[in-house]
């Protein structure tokens, strides 16, 4: 289980997109979140993103992530269609879902308009995939930063990671002797992955944003830099990735990489060095945490676009760590 490569993705993606069309202004492409299509005078803003893995909150998380990626390309996300494929015709799983779907949607100031609820055969858990739509007057691509750009990064690593491990790993935890309140704090942490307040702040100056979901803030990395054709050296000995306090203790506890889990709660921007201290001032008076973790260079004259970190080159897809605990 792990996201297509590059190279898949242009060859079997990418390149099969129908009837071209005017109204296109941004299409599919390796690490972009959303595409942007020209409704009269506007630009509306369009993503889709399945989730089946997050047993416990899969509304919630699904909500979330689905308006993420259309607020990570500077889009106020307004509508959400859902669909939802069940194992079994269980309306109590469907009741539990749907009170989630809602809940979050209300909360986030987001209405569902539409979808498709069926049972399939087959399936071992439940699976939702949305769609979120909204509008904007600056679409901020995953593909524009630019060489002497600052990296920020919001929050920090592991958010959707630590509140999942709290969740649906709370037995093994236990088991392991990880205490009741830092798993009861972790799981709070499902109040912080949407990255809505901190993108509104953020679209007017960034060159790029992307929101980092499996494989975690590394591979978000790895996305923006092959996307913007460039390299972000991660060096945790000048830049430290912020991880909070629980994140560390459960995934220590679980073994695996706070930044190589799923990611979403975080977002990943780039601003001109001219704008850095202003932008994490106007972060900081909204209450959003942020930090400078890379600069971008210009792409490896060997390795290409990428990320070096922990002496290694990637410009692929990183594979998340939970999902070995998952299978």
């Amino acid at each position: 289980m792990s996201k297509l490569s590059p190279a898949d993705l242009d060859r079997y993606i990418f390149s099969r997109t129908g009837a071209a069309n005017d109204d296109l202004l941004v299409g599919s492409g390796y690490g972009e979140d959303a595409a942007a299509v020209a409704v009269g005078d506007e630009t509306m803003v369009v993503s889709t993103d399945p989730i089946s893995l997050a047993a416990e909150r899969i509304g919630t998380l699904g909500v979330a992530i689905a308006s993420n990626d259309v607020a990570a390309c500077g889009g106020s996300p307004e509508w959400l269609v859902s669909t939802i494929l069940l194992p079994d015709p269980d309306v109590d799983t469907l009741d539990e879902i749907t009170a989630q779907l809602d809940a979050e949607a209300e909360r986030l100031g987001i209405t569902i308009v539409g979808g498709h609820t069926e049972t399939v055969a087959g399936l071992d858990r439940p699976l939702l995939s949305l769609t979120c739509m909204g509008p904007t007057d600056r679409y901020v691509p995953t593909s524009g930063a630019n060489p002497g750009d600052a990296v920020l990064l919001t929050k920090g690593a592991g958010i959707e990671g630590t509140a999942v491990l709290a969740t649906d790993f709370r037995a093994d935890l236990e088991a392991e002797g990880v205490d009741t309140d830092t798993i009861e704090r972790a799981a709070d942490y499902f109040a912080d992955v949407s990255v809505l307040p901190e993108s509104a702040v953020l679209s007017p100056v960034a060159t790029a944003m992307h929101d980092p979901t499996e494989g975690g803030v590394l591979n978000g990395l790895v996305e923006l830099a092959c996307a913007s054709e460039v390299t972000i050296d991660l060096d945790a000995s000048e830049h430290d990735v912020p991880i909070r306090p629980e994140t560390r203790t459960l995934c220590d506890v679980m073994g695996v990489d706070p930044i190589r889990v799923l990611g979403s709660g975080a977002l990943l921007a780039t601003v001109s060095a001219e704008q850095v201290d202003e932008t994490l001032t106007a972060l900081e008076a909204e209450g959003i945490e942020a930090t400078v973790v890379a600069t971008v260079d210009e792409p490896d004259a060997e390795g290409g676009p990428g990320v070096t970190f922990d002496g290694d080159h990637y410009s692929g897809g990183v594979r998340d760590d939970m999902y070995d605990l998952w299978e």
